[in-house]
């Protein structure tokens, strides 16, 4: 290992307490405490990429955007779909804050690809977890346990990710609804169909939670398909037959909806930006109560984004509707806000992996 890595066990060693940071894009995460900040971003680069194996091993610090464009040069790329990248997201943080974009409906999230890691524990003690192989599952899976961590575990030093060739063409089938019901009960059709679907949002009627050029606009569905250019059109003519009609979008518009979902570019710069895990029939007493709060759902009705000012009081708005969510932008309060039910193997691990408490 480097001398950087070396400096990094030293500070945990020494310190009464530590946080792990990177290019700080989920600010939220941040604490505003007199912590010692362990800088991952010295440790950047690509250290090994096998695209006969589908394999690569970074750097936790380097940023997310590199690897895409090492990845891109192979025809490759990450299918969770990391949140931030242009913004400067690096790979620890991604882990951390587990931060999957909207096509993570289809295959997965980190977690789904993250196959092993070296990290730094409460100790200041170097471990590794998992490997660099698919499919070498020996000993505990410590990769999968940092993710969505929020670097309360350890610090990550390196990661290693399963890739998938990427898609050659993209295309969106914007279907209008005439009310959230609607939207609602067609949902259940999408995710249970064949077709092979790389995302499924949905942007309730509020003008101000749509990305353009759908903002004005009423309730509408958002349907991702990826693949070979030569068969997308016959593709989307299938799904648009399931849907009993909408608009297919492709090109440059395409990309900036789905650009505007992965970089927060649909909430005001100011707001604090929360992910609240929930399941579509849980979607109209949220949505109820949420007035004109900036917010849509993606992973096909799983996941509620919301976008609230920072004096919002949304912790009471969520513990009223028994949900929990994680704020990764912009957050005045605590991280976690809402009810959260108690973890007694995630307590556990967090004494094995941090017995002095140092990562907080």
């Amino acid at each position: 290992m480097t001398l950087e890595v070396q400096a990094l066990q030293d500070a945990v060693k020494t310190a009464a307490t530590v946080q792990p940071t990177g290019a700080g894009t989920k600010n939220a995460l941040r604490s505003n405490s007199a912590v010692h900040r362990l800088d991952l971003t010295k440790l950047s680069g690509i250290i090994e990429h096998q695209p006969s194996e589908f394999i690569i091993t970074t750097w936790a610090g380097t940023p997310i955007a590199q690897v895409q464009t090492v990845l891109g040069e192979k025809g490759q790329y990450l299918p969770f779909d990391p949140l931030l990248a242009e913004a400067g997201a690096t790979v620890g943080g991604t882990v951390a804050a587990n931060a999957s974009g909207p096509e993570r409906y289809r295959y997965g999230g980190v977690r789904d690809f993250i196959i092993g890691c070296h990290f730094i524990d409460g100790n200041g003690e170097l471990l590794h977890g998992g490997g660099k192989v698919v499919k070498n599952a020996a000993g505990f899976d410590y990769p999968k346990l940092f993710v969505g961590s929020m670097g309360t575990l350890g610090a990550l030093v390196d990661v290693t990710f399963k890739v998938f060739p990427a898609p050659e063409a993209y295309a969106t089938l914007v279907v209008p609804c005439d009310s959230l019901e609607h939207a609602l009960t067609l949902l259940p059709k999408l995710t249970n169909s064949p077709y092979d679907i790389n995302a499924i949002d949905l942007h309730p009627a509020s003008p101000h939670s749509q990305p353009p050029p759908l903002q004005g606009r009423g309730d509408r569905i958002l349907i991702r398909v990826g693949g070979l250019a030569a068969g997308l059109p016959q593709r989307m003519d299938r799904v648009r037959a399931l849907c009993n009609g909408g608009d297919v979008i492709d090109g440059t518009h395409e990309s900036a909806m789905w650009r505007e979902a992965r970089e927060f570019l649909w909430a005001e710069p100011n707001a604090q930006v929360l992910k609240v895990p929930i399941t579509p029939s849980r979607i109209p007493a949220l949505d109820g109560a949420l007035g004109d709060l900036q917010r849509h759902y993606s992973v096909g009705g799983n996941v509620a984004w919301i976008a609230a000012p920072p004096d919002h009081a949304l912790d009471a708005l969520l513990s009223s509707l028994k949900l929990s969510g994680v704020v990764l932008r912009n957050g005045t309060g605590a991280l976690h806000i809402g009810t959260r039910a108690r973890n007694a193997f995630a307590d556990r691990v967090k004494r094995a992996l941090d017995p002095l408490n140092k990562f907080s």
